[in-house]
């Protein structure tokens, strides 16, 4: 049986959709929910195969976006992290008009670096599809430390994003190697003109999967979007600043503009 876990909470007016990276769930929210929660409606979602949304194999980008779009609110606002940042910027391509705006966070329309493009080198995410056949946990839990690398609470943001995927169901490997296989092939930079919502991005300065070279290169392909560059933030920006990165989505929603 597949269910997608979803959870709906807060006592604002607005919705706000928050999409989970790679390996987690939508604990990872925790030090966010008591900012943004005065201020929206927030749907907390376990990405199809991860965490509490069991039964599900391995799907493509397109296929994860349409899962969570059956579920989703007829319009709300959209914030994604990481690879929850490919869905949420799919579900704005094939749905705008359910889309009122877009967050992404610590994402790329692009993960695998090629030719001019930064990003993650493919021979990586090849080998952590390699070694999750042979030594799953710790495979998972190197790629989480990566994550924070650099920032000021990079110990303690490690141990708060473990304690979120050791807390809930793990996903398959099957799962974890298909988001892989998103993270790797995927490619939106040329759609991303074609975005008309309001978009938002928030990078780490210190981020070593999406380097912060990518904000300007994304301006460039999508010149009516913003960017913000969190400085001493990696990849968890909303871990490690949590109250920067509230203000930030708050000025954004408030008046689609910083």
């Amino acid at each position: 049986m597949t269910a997608l876990y979803w959870q709906t909470m807060g006592e604002g007016d607005r919705d706000l959709v928050l999409l989970h990276g790679w390996g987690l769930n939508a604990e990872v929210w925790g030090c966010a929910l008591t900012r943004l929660a005065p201020h929206f409606r927030l749907h907390l979602v376990d990405l199809p195969g991860y965490g509490r949304s069991q039964g599900f194999g391995a799907l493509t980008l397109a296929q994860m976006a349409d899962v969570v779009l059956a579920q989703a609110p007829q319009q709300a606002w959209w914030l994604g992290w990481s690879l929850g940042g490919l869905v949420a910027s799919q579900v704005a391509l094939t749905q705008p008009q359910r889309v009122n705006g877009l967050i992404t966070v610590a994402s790329s329309p692009c993960f695998s670096a090629r030719d001019d493009w930064p990003g993650i080198r493919p021979e990586i995410l090849s080998g952590f599809q390699h070694q999750l056949s042979e030594d799953f946990q710790r495979t998972v839990e190197r790629f989480l430390a990566l994550q924070t690398l650099g920032t000021e609470s990079a110990r303690q943001d490690a141990r708060t994003l473990k304690s979120v995927v050791l807390n809930q169901p793990m996903p398959s490997v099957e799962v974890l190697n298909g988001g892989l296989d998103i993270l790797r092939t995927a490619d939106l930079r040329r759609q991303l003109a074609d975005v008309r919502c309001p978009l938002l991005r928030i990078y780490g300065y210190l981020d070593g999967l999406v380097p912060r070279k990518v904000a300007a290169l994304v301006d460039e392909l999508a010149p009516d979007s913003r960017s913000v560059v969190v400085a001493k933030a990696a990849h968890a920006p909303f871990i490690s600043h949590p109250d920067e990165f509230a203000d930030l989505i708050l000025r954004f929603v408030g008046d689609g503009a910083l």
